[in-house]
């Protein structure tokens, strides 16, 4: 299965080929992005870690920043 992934931290755009039962949670540990920082979305909504990947998806993986 393929899917396009954005990382906003790095600036990156990437085509991968993942397998057809990837979560979110397995992407960002193959990427090795802590699932702690991060907020992830699909085709411009958010989902969480738990949600299975589907065939073409559009993947942003944003940075969360917090500040006092």
């Amino acid at each position: 299965m393929q899917i396009k992934i954005f990382i906003e931290r790095t600036n990156k755009n990437l085509d991968l080929e993942i397998k057809d039962t990837s979560k979110v949670i397995d992407l960002l540990k193959s990427l090795k992005i802590d699932h702690t920082t991060v907020l992830v979305s699909r085709n411009n909504e958010l989902i969480t870690e738990d949600i299975n990947l589907n065939n073409n998806d559009n993947i942003k993986i944003l940075s969360v920043i917090s500040g006092g």
